[in-house]
């Protein structure tokens, strides 16, 4: 069973219970003794139970991710309920759902999580998805942030499910959304490395991603997994390895927002090459 369809079958339980407690609770006037009497009962404060149904729920069918997620809609309904949110939400792939939860993971890696890194990953959500992609995602987001996060639990869970060039993409969103801002910061570059130790990413093409990022002066051979010592017949045939591995198609099924997004990364192994070529004056 996949994310999406736990979550779907979350959502629909979770709006089933909250339309029987609505129906459960007394109409105002029933409170009175008399059908002349004025109510004088005081209004009660809504309860929100749908976020510890949805979590409750999410954790039983899906494990921590389900659990954070169910969390997540469930107080999105609450706040649906009491006129916070205007429409419901969209249902995120897997994909999407586990790129929000890492990312909420990684926001939440220096203690402090500020005005502007919401902002910064908004806007990489509207350059990656589109803006109304973008406003779903960060409504989510807000909400799981509220959440202590296993970072661990929820990386092995999409080792679990997800195909590895799917991993990697994931892997090089994680570093574009920590540099949105400009810099990286130590405790997110950690979080991102325990991340990748989890999901299963390999030393190399760890080192080849955050060569893209982070930048040295080896940084082109990094990316490649090459070395300057390398011959150029190792270089050609190491790029040529590198292209089939972070070529677009391998993450096609995931959507085309996310193919077009693997792109960049794809242009950037380009770019690599051919700054190593200009260098040696491989033609």
């Amino acid at each position: 069973m996949t994310y999406l369809i736990i979550i779907f079958v979350i959502g629909i339980i979770v709006y089933l219970t909250m339309n029987f407690i609505k129906k459960q609770k007394k109409h105002p006037y029933e409170a009175s003794n008399s059908a002349n009497e004025p109510n004088t009962t005081q209004p009660q404060p809504k309860k929100s139970y749908g976020k510890w149904i949805g979590g409750g729920l999410g954790w039983a069918f899906g494990g921590p991710i389900g659990a954070i997620m169910g969390f997540a809609f469930g107080s999105m309904y609450d706040g649906m309920q009491t006129g916070k949110y205007e429409s419901k939400p969209t249902q995120s792939g897997d994909f999407s759902i586990s790129l929000l939860i890492l990312s909420a993971a990684i926001m939440k890696a220096d203690g402090l999580i500020m005005r502007s890194e919401l902002e910064y990953v908004k806007q990489f959500f509207i350059r990656q998805f589109g803006a109304y992609e973008a406003q779903q995602k960060i409504k989510l987001l807000k909400e799981i942030l509220k959440q202590e996060i296993n970072a661990q639990d929820v990386s092995l869970q999409i080792k679990q499910y997800m195909d590895y060039p799917a991993r990697l993409q994931l892997l090089h969103f994680l570093f574009g959304i920590s540099s949105a801002d400009g810099q990286f910061h130590s405790r997110e570059v950690e979080m991102i490395d325990s991340i990748s130790s989890y999901l299963g990413i390999s030393n190399n093409d760890y080192v080849s991603i955050k060569a893209m990022f982070v930048k040295d002066i080896d940084s082109a051979y990094k990316i490649l997994e090459a070395t300057p010592e390398s011959t150029d017949d190792e270089v050609k045939k190491a790029y040529h390895k590198m292209a089939v591995k972070y070529h677009p198609d391998k993450v096609a099924h995931l959507g085309e927002d996310i193919k077009t997004a693997a792109k960049e990364k794809f242009q950037k192994l380009n770019a690599a090459y051919e700054e190593i070529k200009k260098q040696r004056g491989i033609k």
